[in-house]
């Protein structure tokens, strides 16, 4: 199954009521749309795969373990601030350079999240037996902020709930990057059809409110 994009469309009135500043106009938000069907195993139906949470909704809650070994909740998190939520492709095979690049890029800006009021999450996921092991080498080596949270996804529970899986050779996940306001209201989301396409840090520190001078 192949997934398709659907064409780039505008969240102004959203994102305006999320006290997120707009330049230019608006804002293109990216959201892709999952043709997969799956076909159940009782009566042989075929229905509709999970589809990716759309902006306006609420974003569906889930518990991860952490890396450090820590459980998280989703639901948790944004009620004590907005989330900006980062799922990366784990390992298809290998250590993916463009999530390396990613995670390193927004550790680059930790600071400016923080001063900002928001939790960056990044999700890891994998088959059940290895995910762990892959993430904590992943994570090795790298000076990965205290504040940052790399939940684990094994067996893709997570990224099915999420309409997420890509279900190809030596794939795992769409890499894709939400803004969730505090409170759960989602109000950015982009998803890359192909490996690279991320959202920077920059990108995702330009939707945010910006921090009053002290």
């Amino acid at each position: 199954m192949v997934r398709q994009p659907v064409p780039l469309r505008q969240s102004d009135e959203i994102l305006a009521n999320a006290g997120i500043g707009l330049a230019g106009g608006g804002i293109r938000i990216q959201m892709p749309l999952n043709f997969a069907l799956v076909m159940t195993l009782a009566g042989g139906l075929l229905a509709p795969a999970a589809q990716m949470p759309s902006i306006g909704e609420k974003a569906p809650d889930f518990v991860l373990e952490s890396a450090r070994g820590q459980q998280a909740r989703l639901s948790e998190l944004y009620a004590q601030s907005s989330v900006v939520l980062v799922v990366l492709r784990g390992f298809p095979g290998y250590q993916c350079p463009f999530c390396q690049r990613q995670v390193a890029d927004y550790a680059a800006r930790a600071k400016s999240f923080a001063d900002s009021g928001v939790k960056v999450v990044f999700v890891y996921p994998g088959p059940p037996d290895t995910t762990k092991d892959r993430a904590r080498s992943f994570l090795e080596g790298k000076e990965f902020p205290q504040e940052f949270e790399m939940l684990l996804d094994p067996g893709y529970a997570f990224t099915n709930q999420y309409g997420l899986r890509w279900n190809a050779e030596r794939e795992t996940a769409y890499p894709t990057t939400m803004f969730i306001r505090k409170g759960g209201t989602i109000v950015f989301v982009k998803s890359a059809v192909l490996h690279g396409g991320r959202t920077t840090a920059a990108e995702m520190l330009e939707l945010l409110p910006k921090p009053r001078p002290k």
